[in-house]
């Protein structure tokens, strides 16, 4: 059975909501010094505001034209990808990362950061093919219309939450920065797999968001009551609503009682998009902005240290010990540029091996005593 006539409105609503709120919530909370991947605000907007558009009016040719000026952008953003993993959350160029190659990109959480960048094209594309009253793949309209909402909110929020929690959140968000995009990839194979693949990328996807929530709140600790209760509450959210995922999709595999699927958009699609993405991106927002701030990019290269680090001092905004806009310098010991950028920057910074000492970094630049 499909969806009903409400039900399909409340769908278009929570992917309207995707597009004009959660994914440029979502981007400006990675974005770079140089802006990146959202240097122009409008960029984003100019395919957002007709997809969303889009979903208001009747199947057709005008509707599916707006629609592919969403998936056009959503495009661009994928495409930004594999530039994530090359250059990761270290946005300044003189940081070499302590952990490269993949292992890196699992530590960091550049691997859930990536599949965010992606999921908004795969909804994209479900919306072209929905708008156009086009069967993808041989799906119905209904489960193209959910697939748009699902790659928006367990897509990418919850892989991008993943991504942020990866460095400060401890083994659960290492573990959840796997779980998350493996369990959406798991998902999307189960579309075409069969029902069993898709079960076991469902209970993947459940154990990665609820170590997502888990760590995002212990991330939250120092902060103000007014991130910290947000988190709570998409903890608590979470835990219900990924059990009713989980029953739904045990339920096309094994003989136990599920909702249909209007009343899982009903309950646990609105919930998951305002009760956990909504709330855990704002609450993030909010840290970032009061402090202390979130370890929301990966471990502190060795040898990194900030000043008043001992001092409990708020992190810097990519997860280093570093507080730029207090004017702190980051101290580099010698050993540590070896590690971290190898023999030929020691050298510049030590002296060709004479005298040693200490060198400086102050906003990237390297500088001797």
């Amino acid at each position: 059975m499909g969806l009903a006539a409400w039900a399909r409105l409340l769908v278009a609503a929570l992917v309207g909501l995707g597009m004009l709120v959660v994914v440029p919530l979502g981007l400006g909370l990675i974005a770079g010094g140089d802006g990146w991947p959202l240097r122009r605000r409008w960029v984003w907007f100019a395919g957002a505001v007709p997809g969303a558009v889009s979903l208001w009016l009747s199947r057709g040719p005008l509707a599916t034209v707006l629609a592919a000026a969403y998936l056009a952008v959503a495009l661009v953003l994928a495409a930004g990808a594999p530039r994530w993993l090359v250059r990761g959350t270290f946005t300044n160029a003189s940081v070499a990362s302590a952990v490269p190659g993949w292992r890196g990109w699992l530590a960091r959480g550049d691997l859930a950061v990536a599949t965010a960048l992606v999921t908004p094209a795969i909804a994209g594309a479900a919306l072209v093919a929905e708008r156009a009253g086009l069967r993808l793949f041989g799906f119905r309209l209904d489960t193209l219309a959910l697939t748009e909402a699902h790659f928006h909110y367990a897509g990418f929020a919850a892989a991008l939450v993943a991504g942020l929690v990866a460095g400060g959140g401890g083994r659960a968000g290492r573990a959840a920065a796997l779980a998350v995009p493996g369990g959406t990839l798991i998902v999307l194979a189960g579309f075409f797999l069969g029902k069993w693949v898709e079960f076991a990328g469902a209970a993947v996807l459940t154990a990665g968001m609820w170590l997502a929530a888990w760590a995002a709140r212990c991330s939250a600790r120092g902060g103000d009551r007014a991130a910290r209760l947000p988190l709570t509450v998409s903890g608590v959210v979470l835990a219900a609503t990924m059990l009713l995922a989980l029953d739904w999709a045990a339920g096309h595999v094994m003989p136990v009682p599920h909702l249909s699927l209007t009343w899982m958009a009903a309950t646990h699609g609105v919930a998951n998009a305002l009760g956990f993405a909504l709330c855990t991106l704002l609450a993030w927002r909010r840290l970032r902005s009061t402090g202390p701030r979130p370890r929301a990019a990966g471990p502190v290269a060795p040898g990194f240290r900030s000043a008043g680090a001992e001092a409990g001092a708020p992190r810097g905004p990519l997860g280093l010990d570093v507080d730029r806009a207090a004017g702190e310098a980051v101290v580099l010991d010698e050993r540590a540029l070896d590690q971290a950028a190898g023999f030929a920057l020691a050298r510049d910074v030590g002296g060709s091996g004479a005298g040693g000492g200490n060198g400086e970094v102050v906003d990237g630049v390297l500088e001797n005593p």
